[in-house]
């Protein structure tokens, strides 16, 4: 269409005009300023008549309830994924704002890294996209159509990479990771531009210049007015977009909307005249060439991939859409408190869904449809005259610094009458530094942070966030009951029991007791699931605990289910009940490629704890054997020893006999440890923690090794050809060859007493130290001996060498060995006297050993004679073996005669010892 035709020719030449006569490069902006027109033009005189929207935009909410109640259209075309459109019937039974969500955890077609992948679409009352919702749900005849790509084909044309993994702040909670698809995106994608406009618009943030410019002065503008400047906006936004790789995607998407929007009205054969096509200002001056309902360009949408997607709504709230979308913080609590005065001020009466929770009842009576006029041209007296300036209200500003004032008091600032005054008077001062004749909620937030907060803020929230708490605040939706998915209502089925309200955002106190009330055990294994499946917060145990083979007779419990409304309903997604999600995720976590025995142990434990039973805990512990055996790291061997032992214990004491994948696991692992020990302990990369985990587990479950077919011999070797250089690892294999009976321990001791003896090696023997602490594990019988070490240094080592040799030996405890402390004080308490006063007469046990003579003094006790004196003095090797063992020192003495008075009794009295005799034999 040419410009003399069009009815924007006057403006398009006034453009050209100004751009000859201001612009550098006139050529270049007058193609800007001509190609800006001729968008309007275009989406102006399409046959589908388009509305162009922003999102969460409260102007385009007041325009499409105005246009609704004028055009009255029977199809309503909405740019939103096509296969959300069952899910919004269920918003009436929800509290605004939630978000509407597509969910998939098992993928195909896509990474398995970008697993688990979520979509949502979040909806408040004050979006254009609601009302629409509302009226083609609640008005008979009309018919509601969402055109836009799939979720699958969201990540089918997202970069390859990882989509939505990226930090959200915590206030983004409530959506996580997901994707956000928002109507209407409206924001230069050009820094510069976006730059120019806040400088020269004498705002802080994108959002308020929004506010400023183009939400206050549109809020009253007529449908025409609304239309041309939102769609003159989308177009400059687009021809200054720099980001190419958007662009491609966001055409696609606008060859995807037209093409399902010509075949609806193929297959229908709905009269365009009675459809109203809802998009982003941005898509209206699309340039695609399947643009139009009498574009013939085919497009050929992609069949989407065999992934399975599931869908529900999650809660929203304020804070999280303006977290996800990127927008200042407040700024949509402003953008609700502007819709709701909006409404008051031009009486109308919006749209909403029958049964909306939370929401005042309106009854919204159709007129009588008005006819669509002649395009005419608005933009040139928009452009052309300057904004009308509101009056102040005098009123709502004196409201809001006395409540500011208010508020602040009860958060702990020392605000008084005066910085209401402060407040007021800078508000105004602010607007008009602004050029503004009214101030917005923006310069009264400056206003109150500076006449109030000053350089303190005495608690957790400072005046800003104060104040966005007094113009609105964080509304935080809730998804009702009906429309929650069939665990969610499983899981407040299941807790009635305890008669708490679980919809209530505030944290609930549940006490049960077991004993006087058995019928709310159920309700304590659902607890005790939750916890392990929900955030911690969301469920949290104050008293009470669950081990294996132990239940708790009374419980406590903090429940936050509101707050974590979305974390359940996402449970949803991945099964009918908690324990069938549960053993999903047992399941999954022992089959991940990267899972570990200890990872397989600890899923055994907890299907034992929460799931209980024998068949799926079998199964989790031979994966475990399965694990371990493929292992060729040691790095968790303190974990798989821990867990093992606690799994052994309780089926010894709850089962008449192991399961068979815990002895296929002992043998297993005592030959599994076998073979790696001897790398181990000359490994630089595996700690002296790993070796003495090994060592105790080997020493550990060696009886029920060596009864199901191990061979001894194998740990003997092994211990045999370890040969390490580290210090600590040295006192391991020392340790482990007194335990084997390869060194006896007055060898050990005098090995020790060496090394103190020798100035080169006393730096390095807290490590030593260290490693026979580690030691402790597999070998306790050497408790006594390792305080005994530590006595040593502390005595015998010089002032000199001792204090800068403490801290580096304490260090190294506390890091390395901590959690053996206990057992090594126990052992020291057990050593050493209880009373200060027998301190200086306690003469330590090694030492009166070393010092013992080698004979027996002249007037000891004769030894008693019989037949073990005789059967021993007649085979004194054994002896003599196990006291070099022991470290024994002495020497045989003969046998005194046997007592006579014995001999005769016997003699004289036969009967009894006949008759023993006779009952042995």
């Amino acid at each position: 269409m040419t410009g003399q035709t069009s009815p924007f020719g006057a403006l398009r030449e006034q453009l050209l005009d100004a751009a000859a006569a201001f612009a550098d490069s006139p050529v270049t902006v007058s193609d800007i300023l001509s190609g800006l027109v001729d968008d309007v033009d275009r989406a102006l005189r399409e046959e589908l008549e388009i509305f162009p929207v922003c999102h969460h935009s409260p102007a385009s909410a007041l325009a499409m309830v105005r246009r609704l109640r004028e055009k009255q259209p029977k199809v309503i075309y909405l740019e939103l994924c096509e296969d959300l459109r069952p899910l919004l019937s269920e918003l009436r039974n929800c509290r605004l704002p939630v978000a509407v969500q597509a969910f998939a955890t098992e993928l195909d077609g896509f990474p398995l890294s970008w697993a688990p992948l979520s979509v949502v679409a979040p909806i408040t009352e004050a979006s254009a996209e609601y009302q629409a919702i509302s009226y083609a749900l609640e008005t008979p005849g009309v018919e509601l159509v969402l055109v836009d790509r799939s979720t699958d084909h969201v990540f089918q044309w997202a970069p390859h990479e990882e989509p939505g993994k990226k930090e959200h702040a915590e206030e983004a909670g409530l959506h996580g990771d997901a994707v956000g698809i928002e109507l209407g995106d409206l924001r230069p994608r050009f820094a510069e531009l976006e730059e120019h406009l806040l400088h020269h618009g004498k705002v802080r943030h994108w959002s308020e210049w929004w506010d400023q410019y183009v939400e206050q002065p549109l809020s009253g503008a007529d449908y025409d007015t609304y239309r041309q400047v939102m769609v003159l906006i989308g177009s400059l936004f687009r021809r200054l977009d720099r980001d190419g790789g958007r662009r491609s995607v966001d055409e696609d998407r606008e060859r995807y909307m037209w093409t399902r929007m010509r075949e609806h009205l193929a297959a229908s054969g709905a009269d365009p005249a009675d459809c109203l096509y809802v998009c982003g200002a941005f898509h209206a001056a699309s340039h695609v060439e399947q643009f139009g309902l009498k574009s013939t360009a085919a497009f050929e949408i992609t069949p989407r991939t065999g992934t399975k997607w599931l869908y529900g709504l999650i809660p929203s709230s304020h804070s999280a859409i303006e977290a996800q979308f990127g927008l200042a913080s407040g700024s949509v609590s402003i953008a609700a408190a502007t819709w709701d005065k909006a409404l008051t001020r031009g009486k109308l009466t919006p749209f909403q869904l029958a049964g909306q929770r939370g929401a005042r009842k309106r009854v919204a009576k159709l007129p009588a449809p008005v006819p669509q006029g002649e395009v005419a041209d608005r933009l040139t007296g928009f452009l052309s005259q300057p904004p009308a300036l509101d009056e102040l209200d005098e009123a709502e500003l004196l409201g809001w610094s006395v409540d500011i004032v208010r508020l602040a008091r009860r958060n702990g600032y020392l605000a008084s009458t005066a910085d209401a005054i402060a407040v007021f008077e800078t508000s105004i001062l602010l607007a008009g530094m602004r050029n503004r004749a009214r101030p917005t909620p923006y310069d009264f937030q400056d206003a109150a942070v500076t006449c109030i907060e000053k350089d303190v803020v005495p608690g957790r929230r400072d005046v800003r966030r104060l104040c966005e708490i007094m113009l609105g605040g964080d509304r935080v939706g809730e998804v009702g009951y009906d429309a929650l998915p069939p665990l969610a209502r499983d899981v407040y089925d299941r807790l009635a029991p305890l008669g708490l309200d679980l919809e209530k955002r505030t944290i609930q106190r549940a006490l049960l007791d077991l004993n006087a009330d058995p019928e709310l055990v159920p309700c304590s294994d659902l607890l005790w699931m939750l916890r392990y499946l929900l955030p911690r917060d969301a469920v949290r145990p104050i008293m009470g605990e669950r081990r294996l083979g132990e239940r708790s007779i009374q419980e406590s419990w903090d429940l936050a289910f509101g707050k974590h409304q979305r974390s359940i309903i996402e449970l949803g997604y991945e099964g009918v009940t908690i324990e069938q999600v549960l053993e999903q995720r047992l399941r999954r976590s022992v089959w991940d490629p990267k899972a570990t025995a200890a990872v397989a142990l600890a899923a055994v434990e907890d299907a034992v704890l929460f799931l209980g039973g024998r068949r799926f805990a079998d199964e989790l512990g031979q994966r475990a054997v399965e694990l371990l055996s493929s292992e060729r790291s040691v790095d968790d061997a303190p974990e798989v020893l821990r867990r093992i032992r606690r799994l052994m214990s309780y089926y010894r004491a709850h089962e008449p006999e192991l399961p068979a994948w815990c002895e296929e696991f002992a043998t297993s692992g005592y030959a599994h440890y076998c073979t790696l020990l001897p790398t181990a302990f000359v490994d630089d990369d595996t700690g002296a923690r790993q070796v003495a985990a090994m060592l105790g587990f080997l020493f550990s479950m060696e009886g029920l090794a060596l009864s199901l077919g191990c061979d001894r011999a194998q740990l003997e070797l092994a211990v045999q050809q370890s040969h390490p250089e580290a210090p600590d690892k040295v006192a391991l294999l020392w340790a482990a060859r007194s335990q084997l009976g390869l060194l006896p321990l007055a060898q050990l001791r005098a090995r020790c007493d060496e090394l103190l003896a020798n100035p080169l090696v006393v730096p390095s023997f807290p490590l030593y130290i260290l490693g026979f602490v580690q030691a402790m594990e597999p070998v306790p019988a050497l408790s006594g001996f390792v305080v005994e070490v530590i006595s040593k240094a502390f005595g015998q080592l010089p002032d000199r060498v001792l204090l800068p040799w403490l801290p580096k030996l304490i260090t190294s405890l506390r890091d390395q060995a901590g959690e053996l402390m206990p057992a090594l004080v126990r052992e020291a308490g057990r050593t050493f006297p209880g009373t200060l006063a027998a301190v200086d007469g306690w003469v330590p046990p090694w030492t009166a050993r070393s010092a013992r003579p080698a004979a027996a003094p002249a007037g000891a006790a004769p030894v008693a004679s019989g037949p073990v004196a005789e059967l021993l003095l007649g085979h004194p090797a054994a002896c003599d073996a196990v006291a070099g063992l022991l470290g024994c020192e002495g020497s045989w003495q003969a046998p005194a005669p046997g007592p006579g008075e014995v001999a005769a009794l016997l003699a004289g009295h036969p009967e009894p010892a006949l008759a023993l005799a006779g009952l042995l034999a």
